[in-house]
This record gives structure tokens, C-alpha cells and sequence, in this order.
């Protein structure tokens, strides 16, 4: 719930103060029938909506809700008009599709350029005019601020747009907190509008609790709350509150194909007074930050490899101790001192590698079946009851999920009771458990002075300190957003596990079953790949300064894609100059794959992130991930530095 002495956090409205609000209400701007003093606007709302006895209600509803303060007002406008605005969207806006980290979309543009244009343009959006006027009009907003208790709100600042959920589309944890926004609102119009909106359609407004941390800062639980299903002219609406209005939207899983269904909404918010209007007081300096900002400050908890280790030198070869023990994980090929020199010589040149086929083939064949297993054992492979599993899917047993989901969720193992035991590094795999496997890949492989003496042989860098965990993202479920967590360079290697699922074979025609990649994965259709952007100094909606319109249509980059060149999409894509210069921040992208290595040097402040996996995926998108901070090798003198 949110601290009610937080300047922007919501509080319940003084006793002194409601009556006054309702009295307002009542013998000015709003009365149940309308009267010559009345705005237009008041006979287009649902009847009985500005009664003092409904108003009184909604306050009470909105004190008491959780997790957060919200209100759902079943029925706000006459069904006539809402139609209407419903017809006219469809035929007359036009509806871009907009996809970034956060979200997927098809929105329009902003409705308060409707006041900009031309008398024959109006005419073709006379109702979707009278609703936004409506809804902006001095008796709404004080409807508004007497539910809430959120102070005056802006009649010249509007914000509002048209957005359609389609297939695929979904937007993840976040809590409005932008500029001068105050309450944010969603007015439901799913189609078709004949048939109600079902649950298993997905497309559900998800509502998060929040949990205090030592520092101040709440963060929201991995798992919402409270969940709404879209209901023609419903409409909900709160107070935005920097680090407590966290909510989300769930993935669309049905298609316009389908009895034309789509989640089609009016959403939008109502801004603080304005400098000029009645009741502007210049915004206070929050004390929370908003989930935007705390993306910025994220940080990674490295672990020290063992003083008594002496650090590996660039020139020296592996020594057979260390060989002896990679032998039991990697491909004997990459263990060969052609190849890494080979291998470094790229990576200097380009800043990146993906190495294929990493893992010995006991281990990848043990991997490959195992995880297939997992997933439908856990009610995440393609046989699942619902298209969305249930938020609690895959988190029993080993695995546990890993918030704040406005930064990242996704499965990670349970750390061991004690820390130990290890698993006894064995190359009979096909005996051992899958958890204990990748268990053995995150805690043997990666923090290992042996891998770390690879690394510096195949990067000419210095691994100084590491960090590692195993990642397990569930279809319909888990992301990572973009977060940029490192002051320095930094080295991340992901080791890519998600298994194939094999495509049809022409009559005649062969696979590698080992490189194989599902049509989903290899298109972007089921989202999940890995990420890299340039650094963008705009202060903005992070769901909006995060460009990934350059995303999912990139293959993979093989071994020939690096940081520091932009990647062209593969099929042309419609767009204007604005999206062009966006487009220019996408560094790299790789998508998921199994028994492939992905080795990127990180420069300072550039961002990356996992792109949500849709509900469409067979199964869950599962890799190694370990970033380590590096140092410089003097190779002349043999001296770090």
C-alpha cells in the first residue's frame, strides 16, 4: 500500500475536506438531471454516475481497494455514444504498431490533436470528440478528484489515445510515474462487442502489491495481485504513485481472425493543474523513485575468484589441469589452441562471438531432452491446459522466480540448503537430474579458474570478478527489461539452452538437430531474444526512448554480429524518419537457440534486455547467464593493469 506521507502517494480525503467536494459537485458542475447551467457533456455519461450517493460509494471502494487504490465504474457512458466512438476509431484512425522492450501495441496518435484539425476532419469523428471532451470536461474532473482525493486536475493538458491488443500484444510492470501525470485510466471497449470477453483470452489489467526494502525503494511482487478482465465500458482509473501503482497487461492470446476479437480501449491520463489554471501548485520533488528510474540503478553482486589463484595470462596455454576439467563440459574443438587463437582474433576485431555447438554432446543430449521434459512436467510445454500458465507455473522444487517485475522475472534456481553439495563433475550426464545439471553449468563451469583462463585466452581480457545464474523464462510469463547496470565495460557470456522444436522436413531435406531452431524463435514470433541498445540521454517513458522496432525481425548475428554496428531488419518495414533514428540505438540482437554461446563486450552505459517470451512459445526460453567485470592485460609486460 502506499505511504501516506509520500507527497505524490495518495491519501484518504479529510473528513473536512470530502464534503465539500461532493457539495461542489452537486450544486455546480454535476447534477442527476441536467439543467442549462450543466456542460453538454453530462447527458453522454451513464445515468446516475455523478449521484452523491454513487461518488460517495466509489470513494469508499477506492480507500478500501488493493493492492493499490483503484476504482471500476461498471457502466460511464451511454451505450449509443461508446458504439459510436468504437465505429469511428475502426474506419476513420489509423493504428501503428509499437513495440519496444515493455510493450506491444497498435496505438494512435495522441487525441489531443483532435482540437488541431480541420472542420472536414472533425466531421468524420464527431463522437469520439463529444467522448474526449466529455471526459476532460470540469464536472468529470471533479468526478474524478472527489473519488480520489487527487487534487485539481489539468482541463488543457490531455492525454489520450485509442489502443488495440491483438494477438501477441501485451505491456509489462510499470508504474505510470511520468512528468505531471496524476490519474491514470483505461475505458474498455473489447470486440466483438456482442460477445463477452473471456478470461482465457488473456488481455487482463494486472494489479501488484509492493514490498518495502532496506533502501527505501518498494518494489513490486513478481506475482500481481488483483487481475481485470476487460468489460465493454468499464472503465478503471487511480492515482498514479511513484513505487506503489504497479501494474501490467496481460498477453493477448486470440486473433482479429477469430470473430474479429481484439482489446480495443481509450486510455489515457489526467494531468496535474497546469501554470495558469486554478489550483496549480509546482509539482513536489518525489521521494520515491518511479519504476523508469530505478531501472537506472540496478547492480550486479560479483563474486571474487580465490586469492590463492593467480590470474591467467593471454599467452599462455591452457594448463592440462584446466583442460581436464572443461573436457567434462565444452566441445573438445573449442579447447583446441588453433582454435581460440582464432577465436580471440575475432573478438578483438569485433567486440562479440556466438559459438555453436559449445557443449560436449553428452551433456547437450542429456540438456536437449531433459528441459523439453521439464517443461511439460511443469505445465509450460505446448500441450499446457491455457495458452498464459498460471503465474505460479515452474516455480516449485528448484526453481524459485526472481523479481521486481519492473525490472525482470524469470525462474532462477533455489540456492542450495547450506551451500553445498556440489554435483561431482561426472561425464555420465544421462544419470543425473536436469536441475542438478544446469546446477552444475552455474555453479562448477562458470565461476571455475579453468573457464576463467579460457575466457581471458578467447577475449584477451582479464575476468577480475564474476557473476552467474541460470534463467529460466516461461512462456506468456518472464522478460527482462532494458537496464543499463555498469559504470565499466563489462563481459557477458550467455550460454543459450533453449531446446528445438523441430520444424517440418521436406521429403528429402536434412537438419542438424543439434542447430535446429523452431520457425517461432528464429522469426521473433515468440519474442525472447537477447538484446543490445545504445545508451539514449532522452528523459522519457522508458516504454518509449527503448526503441525495439529494429528487433525481432534480425536472424541471429552468428559469429560475424558485434557491438558496435547497427543490424538491418530482414524485411522491409514501413517507417517514418523518427522510427528510423530510434532504430539506430539497436547495437545487436540474437535470438534463442540451444548449445550456443553468445561471449559480448559491453561498453559502458549500453543497455540490454531478454524480450518478453510470448504465450505462443512451445515451451520456456532457458540459458546461463554470467557477466564478469574484466581488466586490461599488458601483454608486453605481462602486467595487469
Amino acid at each position: 500500500m502506499a505511504s501516506k506521507t509520500h507527497p505524490r502517494s495518495p491519501s484518504p480525503t479529510p473528513a473536512a475536506e470530502q464534503p465539500s467536494l461532493l457539495k461542489r459537485l452537486k450544486s455546480s458542475h454535476i447534477s442527476e438531471t441536467p439543467t442549462s447551467s450543466t456542460s453538454d457533456s453530462t447527458p453522454h455519461f451513464a445515468t446516475g454516475l455523478f449521484a452523491p450517493t454513487n461518488i460517495h460509494r466509489l470513494h469508499t471502494e477506492y480507500e478500501t481497494s488493493a493492492p493499490f487504490k483503484h476504482t471500476l465504474v461498471e457502466k460511464l457512458f451511454q451505450d449509443d455514444l461508446l458504439q459510436k466512438v468504437k465505429d469511428e476509431a475502426l474506419a476513420e484512425l489509423s493504428f501503428s504498431e509499437k513495440e519496444t522492450d515493455i510493450y506491444k501495441v497498435y496505438q494512435t496518435g495522441d487525441l489531443a490533436s483532435l482540437s488541431y484539425l480541420s472542420e472536414q476532419q472533425i466531421a468524420l469523428l464527431p463522437s469520439l470528440l463529444t467522448l474526449r471532451n466529455a471526459l476532460y470536461s470540469p464536472m468529470f474532473r471533479e468526478f474524478l478528484r472527489a473519488v480520489t482525493g487527487c487534487g485539481p486536475l489539468s482541463g488543457t493538458k490531455q492525454d489520450m489515445s485509442v489502443v488495440s491488443y491483438r494477438k501477441g500484444c501485451h505491456l509489462l510492470n510499470h508504474d505510470d510515474v511520468i512528468g505531471t501525470r496524476r490519474v491514470s485510466y483505461i475505458l474498455y471497449m473489447p470486440l466483438p462487442h456482442y460477445q463477452g470477453w473471456q478470461a482465457d483470452w488473456g488481455g487482463a489489467l494486472e494489479l501488484y502489491p509492493v514490498k518495502p526494502r532496506p533502501e527505501g525503494l518498494p518494489e513490486p511482487e513478481p506475482v500481481p495481485e488483483k487481475s481485470v478482465p476487460p468489460v465493454w465500458n468499464q472503465f478503471i482509473f487511480f492515482e498514479v504513485q511513484p513505487g506503489h501503482s504497479f501494474h501490467s497487461v496481460e498477453e493477448v492470446v486470440v486473433g482479429e481472425s477469430e470473430d474479429g476479437r481484439q482489446r480495443l480501449s481509450i486510455s489515457g491520463w489526467f494531468h496535474s493543474a497546469q501554470p495558469g489554471e486554478e489550483g496549480y501548485v509546482p509539482e513536489p520533488q518525489p521521494e520515491l523513485k518511479s519504476s523508469r528510474e530505478q531501472l537506472t540503478s540496478t547492480q550486479t553482486d560479483f563474486k571474487s575468484y580465490p586469492e590463492t589463484a593467480d590470474p591467467p595470462l593471454p599467452d599462455d596455454p591452457l594448463s592440462e589441469e584446466h583442460v581436464s576439467f572443461l573436457s567434462e563440459f565444452l566441445n573438445p574443438v573449442y579447447l583446441q589452441a588453433r582454435t581460440m587463437k582464432a577465436l580471440a582474433s575475432r573478438f578483438v576485431e569485433e567486440s562479440s562471438l556466438e559459438l555453436h555447438s559449445f557443449l560436449c554432446a553428452p551433456l547437450a543430449d542429456k540438456l536437449r531432452t531433459a528441459l523439453v521434459e521439464k517443461d511439460e512436467q511443469d505445465g509450460l510445454g505446448p500441450k499446457r491446459a491455457t495458452r498464459i500458465p498460471p503465474h505460479t507455473a515452474g516455480s516449485q522444487g528448484a526453481w524459485q522466480l526472481r523479481g521486481p517485475p519492473h525490472k525482470w522475472r524469470y525462474g532462477t534456481l533455489r540456492p542450495l540448503e547450506g551451500g553445498g553439495p556440489k554435483m561431482a563433475v561426472s561425464p555420465r550426464w544421462a544419470h543425473a537430474d536436469v536441475d542438478d545439471v544446469v546446477r552444475s553449468l552455474q555453479d562448477e563451469l562458470y565461476p571455475s579458474t579453468a573457464f576463467r583462463a579460457w575466457l581471458a585466452c578467447v577475449s584477451k581480457l582479464l575476468p577480475v570478478r564474476h557473476s552467474e545464474e541460470a534463467r529460466r523464462f516461461r512462456p506468456g510469463l518472464d522478460y527482462t527489461l532494458a537496464t543499463s547496470e555498469a559504470a565499466e565495460a563489462r563481459l557477458d557470456v550467455v550460454l543459450g539452452l533453449t531446446p528445438q522444436v523441430e520444424p517440418p522436413q521436406e521429403e528429402g531435406s536434412s537438419s542438424d538437430r543439434e542447430e535446429a531452431v523452431p520457425v517461432g524463435w528464429q522469426t521473433g514470433e515468440w519474442g525472447g531474444w537477447e538484446c543490445y541498445m545504445a545508451p539514449h540521454e532522452e528523459e522519457d517513458d522508458p516504454a518509449v526512448y527503448r526503441s525495439g522496432s529494429a528487433k525481432k525481425k534480425n536472424g541471429t548475428n552468428g559469429t560475424n554480429g558485434h557491438a558496435e554496428s547497427k543490424e538491418e531488419p530482414m524485411e522491409d518495414v514501413e517507417e517514418d524518419e523518427d522510427d528510423d533514428e530510434e532504430d539506430d540505438g539497436t547495437l545487436l540482437t540474437v535470438q534463442p537457440g540451444f548449445n550456443r554461446l553468445l561471449l559480448v563486450l559491453r561498453d559502458e552505459g549500453v543497455m540490454r534486455f531478454v524480450k518478453y517470451v510470448s504465450a505462443a512459445a512451445e515451451g520456456s526460453r532457458w540459458d546461463i547467464c554470467g557477466e564478469f567485470e574484466i581488466g586490461m592485460i599488458q601483454e608486453d609486460s605481462g602486467d595487469e593493469s
